[in-house]
C-alpha cells in the first residue's frame, strides 16, 4: 500500500505521491490521469486543486525534485504553498530542517519555522527567479515589453497591473472595493486563461486590498484551476508588487502580513546584489492520507471503496488559528 498525503497551505488542498516510494514510477499521461481523477468533483474525494508528484533529483545541492500537476492537467512550474507541504514531507523523511528542493525553474531552498499557532507546523520557502519582461510570460499586444503599474484597456477600463513572474506568471491589480475583488478578478482571471490575445499561455490573476501598512489581502484566479483560496507564488509576486509600487506603505525590513480566503501567510522581499526573491512562510497542514494500491495509481483508479482515509486531527487546529487571525 502507498499513502497518498492530503495537504493544504493556506487551505490550497493537494494530494502528495512520493514516487520514490513505487516499484514503477508512473509516466507523464499517468500522473495528468491519476490528478484529474483525484480531484474530479464526481470523485467523492476530499476536494483538491492539484498533485504534488516527489521524485528522485540528479541535481547534486537538491534533496528531491517536486513537480506540480494542475488538477486542468497542465504542469505548474512553482507553486509556494505546494512547497510548503512536500518540505514539510521531506524533512520529516530525510530528518533535515534546511535544505533545497528541484522545481521547474529553479532549486529552491526551504527552512523549517516555528508554528504559526499551536499544533500549526509552518516553512519558509524561497520564491524565485523573479523576472519582469514579457518573453517570461509571454505577454502580447498590450504595446509594452514590462507591466508595472499601468493602465492596461485591452483588458480593464479603470484598473492598473503590474506583471511578475516567479517564475510563474501573475498579474496584479491593487483594488478599492469587493466588487472588483470578486467579480471583476473573475471576469478579468477567466478572460485571460480563456483563449485569447493577451497573455497567450494564460496567467494568475491577483487582485489585493491594502489593509494598512505591511498588511494586504490576495484573492487569486489560479491558471488551470480558477477561484483558490490561497496562491503562494501569488500573494509572494503580490507582496513584491506591494513593494515596488507603494514604497511609503511597505517595510521590507520586517515581514509583510498577507490574509487571503484560507488563512494568513507571510512574506519577507529580499532585495540583495545579486538577485531579487521573495520568503514565503505558511503553514503546512496534513489533514490526512489516502492508503491505495499501486496498481490503482497507475490506472487511476481512487475512490471510498478501494482505498483508507486517515485523518490526522491537524485541520482543527488550523481553523482555531484562521479564526484567531480574523
Amino acid at each position: 500500500m502507498i499513502n497518498l498525503f492530503y495537504v493544504h497551505g493556506s487551505e490550497n488542498h493537494f494530494y502528495i505521491l512520493d514516487q520514490t516510494l513505487l516499484d514503477k514510477t508512473l509516466d507523464d499521461q499517468e500522473l495528468v490521469n491519476l490528478t484529474k481523477q483525484i480531484t474530479s468533483q464526481s470523485s467523492n474525494l476530499n476536494p483538491a486543486d492539484g498533485l504534488l508528484v516527489i521524485n528522485q533529483s540528479n541535481h547534486e545541492d537538491a534533496l528531491a525534485q517536486m513537480r506540480v500537476i494542475n488538477a486542468d492537467g497542465s504542469e505548474a512550474s512553482m507553486c509556494g504553498n505546494g512547497l510548503r507541504c512536500v518540505a514539510r514531507y521531506l524533512s520529516s523523511k530525510y530528518h533535515k530542517d534546511s535544505f533545497k528542493v528541484e522545481t521547474m525553474s529553479a532549486d529552491l531552498l526551504v527552512n523549517k519555522h516555528g508554528e504559526l499557532a499551536n499544533n500549526v507546523p509552518a516553512f519558509s520557502v524561497e520564491i524565485s527567479p523573479v523576472r519582469f519582461d514579457n518573453k517570461s510570460f509571454p505577454f502580447d499586444n498590450l504595446n509594452t515589453t514590462n507591466i508595472l503599474n499601468k493602465a492596461l484597456p485591452e483588458i480593464n477600463d479603470h484598473l492598473r497591473f503590474t506583471a511578475i513572474a516567479v517564475p510563474n506568471p501573475h498579474l496584479i491589480s491593487f483594488v478599492e472595493n469587493d466588487h472588483d475583488l470578486n467579480e471583476t478578478l473573475g471576469e478579468i482571471g477567466k478572460k485571460l486563461n480563456d483563449p485569447n490575445p493577451y497573455f497567450t499561455d494564460g496567467v494568475n490573476v491577483n487582485f489585493a486590498k491594502i489593509l494598512s501598512r505591511n498588511n494586504l489581502f490576495v484573492h487569486t484566479y489560479e491558471r488551470g484551476v480558477g477561484f483558490t483560496n490561497a496562491c503562494g507564488t501569488g500573494m509572494s509576486a503580490t507582496s513584491l508588487a506591494f513593494a515596488i509600487n507603494f514604497p511609503n506603505l511597505v517595510d521590507i525590513k520586517e515581514p509583510i502580513n498577507v490574509y487571503n480566503p484560507g488563512g494568513m501567510v507571510q512574506t519577507k522581499v529580499h532585495d540583495t546584489p545579486n538577485k531579487q526573491w521573495i520568503e514565503l512562510i505558511g503553514n503546512a497542514t496534513f489533514v490526512g492520507k489516502l492508503s491505495v494500491n499501486e496498481s490503482n495509481l497507475h490506472s487511476a483508479n481512487i475512490s471510498n471503496e478501494n482505498s483508507e482515509f486517515i485523518d490526522s486531527s491537524e485541520e482543527k487546529y488550523y481553523q482555531k488559528f484562521v479564526e484567531s487571525i480574523k
